[in-house]
């Protein structure tokens, strides 16, 4: 079959601000060459009624069930069911997305076993930037890569580390430093606000070698990361500041629409970027 006529089943697990955002656009034919066929979600029952109105509403399946009745799995759930959904998928030599790549850095023996399988797994940008610039550089030497990330401390309150070491964001009158240090390490600490360091890291040198600075910045309404790359082909330094999505203000709206571009490049006949 040739690309031009390559259709593909998807399934994505988790309905919340990002899959459900999916969701509805692969449903209207956002994209061309995309048939939603399952989703899969805690609450079964809700999942149902929020597929309900679509023109041709899904079935909702087990997690282990997605990877049997789809060619794409997207991953969209909290870190602790990744492997869930991950395993199988590679298993049965399907495309995965996972949105929670910094569970990635737990199970890279999948990344063998999809080399195996003929599996793939797309790690989508989500809520970052530049990283076909990064994976260009990454080409040649890269010396070092930097990510400094800055979020209302609202949206950092409760993280593992935090509560660890007895850290308050509460009632900050100016930012403050909550953690300096690996990729690998800050994604241990906040495993649900720094997925981005996870696939900067991927991109670029490496989980151990990039090097990762979160604020809690009152100051700032907005989810905003800036990455500083030095390499022998060129020095980058990249900021973006996230609008955040009506459904859930700790994910950025960018992300739903970063998935669908993902998807949309396994279908076109024309991709832009390396």
């Amino acid at each position: 079959m040739s690309q031009a006529a390559q259709t593909y089943r998807l399934a994505i697990a988790g309905l919340g601000a990002i899959g459900l955002a999916v969701a509805r656009r692969i449903d209207t034919g956002a994209v061309p060459g995309m048939s939603l066929v399952a989703v899969s979600a805690r609450d079964r029952s809700r999942a149902r009624d929020a597929v309900a109105g679509f023109k041709s509403p899904p079935p909702v399946l087990d997690l282990a069930h997605l990877a049997d009745a789809a060619d794409v799995v997207v991953e969209c759930l909290p870190s602790q069911h990744f492997a869930e959904v991950a395993a199988p998928a590679v298993e049965r030599g399907r495309i995965f997305m996972p949105l929670s790549v910094g569970a990635l850095l737990n199970h890279m023996p999948l990344v063998e076993r999809a080399r195996q399988t003929g599996a793939r797994i797309v790690v989508p940008t989500g809520a970052l930037l530049g990283l076909d610039a990064v994976r260009a550089a990454a080409e040649g030497n890269m010396r070092s890569v930097t990510l400094e990330t800055r979020k209302p401390p609202a949206g950092l309150a409760g993280a593992p580390l935090l509560v660890q070491r007895g850290i308050s964001v509460e009632g900050l009158e100016k930012p403050l430093l909550v953690f300096e240090g690996s990729a690998r390490e800050a994604i241990a600490g906040f495993p649900a606000n720094v997925n981005v360091a996870v696939a900067l890291s991927l991109a670029g040198i490496g989980p151990d070698r990039t090097r990762v600075e979160i604020w809690a910045d009152p100051g700032v309404t907005r989810n905003t990361h800036k990455v500083i790359v030095k390499s022998d082909s060129s020095d980058l330094t990249m900021t973006i500041e996230n609008i955040p999505s009506r459904e859930n203000p700790r994910t950025g709206a960018i992300t739903a629409l970063s998935v669908l571009a993902a998807l949309r490049r396994l279908t076109a006949p024309l991709v832009v970027g390396s």
